[in-house]
């Protein structure tokens, strides 16, 4: 059996990219033929000592992605040292960014895992606050970040999706008169949990256009100043009895609400992972 050529992939970080790149080339050589031998997180000189013993006695070639510049250097002078092809996958690209825009690199390795993490947390974040949008399922009341409780058209479920894009996981439980609040709403702590009120006046107006759109008559319960008084006092009667911060959204923009909950929550002590 014909022995396979090996590349080694080295890096100070998980070596994805390399390996990506790497298996990019190596299809156009008959993919069979060739071996990838992963070296992840190398840290100092001992590891890539080890990498070049090993590349030199199965005449390998070195494929890196190595940011901390001693380690670079370090790995490029013992190469080129014991005859070894050591290719540098980042660099080129890195030192064409510096020209261009004039930017010094923070070379700092793993960097592309965090900016992953924040990306598989930012979604789901959005597909928690899309399950348990509008009180759907309350049992994700005790597994939020933080939950927003008020009445209809106080834009709950926008704020929802805005901070979830934050990465905070947002339940919101809508407040009505004839619909008892869910239990889990007082044994969460006070402090993850914000009240959103706004004036009758907004309410109607809001609502009103609200109907209109649905094509429904303007004149409808939904809309009317009564209505609106009595979801008003009874929201207000279960925001005291939870105990939570209260805010109100007339007439702000949501990326200001969401910044006035943040800034709230973090004052009042609340854990957030965001």
């Amino acid at each position: 059996m014909k022995k396979k050529d090996i590349v080694y992939v080295v890096s100070d970080s998980v070596g994805e990219t390399a390996e990506l790149m790497v298996k990019a080339v190596a299809s156009q050589f008959n993919w069979e033929d060739v071996e990838i031998k992963h070296i992840s997180y190398v840290e100092d000189i001992n590891d890539l000592n080890n990498v070049i013993t090993a590349a030199k006695y199965n005449n390998s070639i070195i494929a890196y992605t190595i940011v901390i510049p001693s380690l670079k250097q370090f790995l490029d002078q013992k190469a080129e040292e014991t005859g070894i092809t050591a290719i540098d996958l980042l660099n080129p690209l890195m030192d064409a960014f510096i020209q261009k825009f004039n930017k010094d690199p923070v070379r700092q390795p793993r960097l592309m895992r965090k900016l992953d993490d924040n990306y598989f947390r930012r979604v789901e974040a959005v597909e928690f606050a899309v399950k348990y949008d509008d009180g759907q399922d309350v049992r994700g009341i005790k597994h939020a970040d933080i939950v927003l409780i008020g009445v209809s058209r106080t834009s709950k479920t926008p704020l929802s999706m805005y901070l979830a894009h934050k990465r905070f996981k947002v339940a919101n439980v809508p407040l009505v008169p004839e619909i008892a609040p869910p239990d889990e709403l007082f044994d969460i702590p006070k402090n993850k949990c914000v009240g959103l009120i706004i004036t009758p006046d907004k309410l109607n107006e809001i609502r009103t256009e609200r109907l209109k759109n649905l094509g429904l008559t303007t004149q409808a319960n939904y809309a009317s100043l009564d209505r609106i008084l009595k979801e008003l006092d009874y929201a207000e009667k279960i925001m005291k009895r939870v105990g939570c911060p209260v805010l109100n959204v007339s007439n702000k923009a949501i990326e200001e609400t969401a910044d006035l909950i943040l800034a709230m929550l973090k004052k009042r002590g609340a854990v957030l992972n965001g």
